[in-house]
């Protein structure tokens, strides 16, 4: 028998209301048992209702202030409804006992789970409870709320040990919030001196930069407590109480650091809990996820990579990244080399292409230098593999390794992707993927043609249509001198404006497209943890799974700070 939802189901004021979360009860519905936490604005206990197990949360209301706070807490969670939020079952919102009800979740709450009972959660652990609060996290921001007190103790596990994002009491509406003061935080009419001393720390170590110089706060400095929290579940230390040993950084739970001095290393001195060590399994990837939640001036642009070589004995592909590009903060260049024939031409372009761009740097069009750095590198493989066959029992003379190349270069608000062959680019805008490349290969009637009319022989074999007597698909390629000119080393460029729609670049060899095309690419990145790293990891290994037969490469650029909700989540 569900609960019945009696109308007018409104609060005693009438600003509250709710379809589906009945909110006045008759006492008969429910009984409490003794409490099972304290705090300074609330006690929350056991209770039956409707003869299920829920957690009752009854605010301590001294002031008409309190009881605004309650109606507006309420009427923030009658509109959530998202499995990562603790959910609201039931309210009483009618004097004189006004109550939350709320969904018993069996394991408590993660600081206690961390501190309590010593819980050292693994990797995989730690990765699930990220990414489900930060999908939790997302979801708000989605709807224009700010958390303002992401910590531990906020953040409840059921007995799968899912996490749930709990206690709204701070949450504001973006539009709503104005120059917060660390005052405050305080609540009013509630006891000072050492209780509220400690709670009030509590809340500090998470806090962001902004808050504690009583800036505006938007969802950046939920992002910030996110990253602290991160740290706190990788590490299993309660923030900056491992630096008692340090002259300036002192014990916070001891009370050695008070809040001003809290707060001026904080923002002043860029003080922030000891990262978590690799030691404890914590992928380097996560740890700069962590670093760049917490830094007060992220890095606009981050990349990361992953390379395996799949099903194949051997591994043909290289790659490069390049951020910083001479010394330039807006010019970032990476590439990708899928080799055939061997892996000699991918190794030397590598190593030869990215050189060749920042001597040509001066020049006026990117789009210039990048033609000239792939015709330069291919001019110069060529040349030192003549000079290699000329050289007695190096190689053998009818050895002729190629590899397919491209190029992403973005310099400050336009981004430059020169192709020659199969690799691919694509660019996801607004949610959507955009191609920024398109292969040359022997099955194109435009490529063939060009072909043809440059000298080569195109031949059907076996499945499709075939270069020469190595019998290349692709028509464009760095190396592969028995095939030149035809086999260009022209490469095309596609150039794009960037705007703040752009999330993200996308830039892998074929061994990916054969087996997802650009929306699968979408579809997995969204469902994963936006770290660059980790997105090319989980892409590269899904590609595996799919069954793809060739070496696979992945480079991710994010071009949204990590700050944001898009970025992180």
């Amino acid at each position: 028998m569900g609960l019945e939802i009696v109308e007018p189901n409104t609060c005693i004021r009438g600003c509250c209301h709710s379809q589906t979360i009945p909110l006045h009860l008759p006492p008969s519905s429910y009984s409490l048992s003794s409490p099972i936490a304290r705090g300074a604005e609330s006690v929350v206990y056991d209770a039956i209702l409707d003869g299920k197990k829920l957690a009752v949360k009854k605010p301590i209301l001294s002031t008409s202030e309190d009881i605004d706070k309650f109606h507006k807490q309420l009427q923030l969670l009658c509109k959530l409804d998202h499995p990562g939020i603790a959910k609201l079952v039931a309210a009483h919102a009618r004097p004189p006992n006004y109550m939350f009800f709320f969904e018993f979740y069996e394991c408590g709450n993660l600081a206690e789970k961390l501190h309590v009972d010593e819980w050292v959660p693994n990797f995989d652990q730690v990765i699930h409870i990220a990414l489900d609060l930060a999908k939790s996290l997302k979801y708000l921001h989605s709807l224009g709320i700010v958390h303002r007190d992401v910590k531990p103790s906020n953040i409840l596990l059921d007995r799968n040990l899912r996490p749930h994002l709990a206690d709204f009491g701070l949450a504001e509406y973006l539009r709503d919030l104005k120059q917060v003061s660390i005052g405050n935080w305080k609540p009013s009419g509630k006891p000072t001196g050492g209780f509220h001393k400690r709670n009030m720390v509590g809340t500090l170590i998470y806090m962001a930069p902004e808050i504690l110089t009583k800036d505006l706060q938007t969802e950046k400095s939920d992002v910030y407590s996110f990253g602290v929290s991160l740290n706190e579940l990788l590490s299993g230390v309660v923030p900056y109480t491992d630096l008692r040993a340090e002259a300036q950084a002192h014990t916070v739970l001891e009370m050695n650091y008070t809040e001003q001095q809290l707060t001026a290393a904080v923002v002043s001195e860029g003080l922030r809990p000891v990262l978590a060590s690799s030691k404890l399994g914590a992928s380097a990837s996560v740890l700069s996820l962590i670093e760049r939640c917490w830094d007060a001036d992220p890095e606009i642009v981050s990349w990361g990579s992953f390379a395996t070589c799949g099903r194949r004995e051997t591994m043909e592909d290289r790659h490069f990244l390049m951020p910083h590009l001479c010394d330039e903060k807006d010019i970032h260049a990476f590439g990708i080399f899928d080799g055939h024939r061997g892996a000699a031409a991918a190794e030397f372009s590598a190593g030869a292409l990215p050189g060749f761009l920042q001597t040509l740097a001066s020049m006026s069009s990117p789009s210039d230098a990048l033609y000239e750095a792939f015709v330069k590198t291919d001019s110069a493989f060529r040349e030192e593999l003549d000079s290699r066959r000329k050289s007695k029992g190096v190689i053998k003379k009818d050895w002729h390794p190629g590899c397919t190349a491209v190029t992403a270069l973005i310099v400050k608000n336009r981004l430059f992707v020169a192709n020659a062959g199969d690799c691919r680019t694509m660019l996801c805008r607004s949610g959507h993927p955009y191609s920024l490349s398109r292969d040359h290969v022997a099955s194109c009637s435009e490529e063939r043609e060009r072909v043809i009319s440059a000298g080569g022989q195109v031949k059907w074999q076996i499945d499709t249509w075939r270069v020469g007597q190595a019998a290349l698909q692709v028509t464009r390629s760095i190396g592969d001198d028995d095939l030149k000119p035809a086999v260009t080393a022209e490469p095309e460029i596609t150039e794009t404006i960037l705007s703040a729609a752009d999330e993200y670049i996308v830039m892998a060899s074929d061994g990916l497209w054969d087996v997802m095309n650009e929306a699968d690419v979408v579809s997995i990145i969204k469902d994963t943890v936006k770290e660059p790293g980790m997105c090319s990891k989980r892409l590269a290994t899904e590609a595996a799974e799919r069954g793809s037969k060739d070496n696979i490469t992945v480079i991710i650029i994010f071009l949204r700070p990590v700050s944001t909700a898009e970025r992180v989540y």
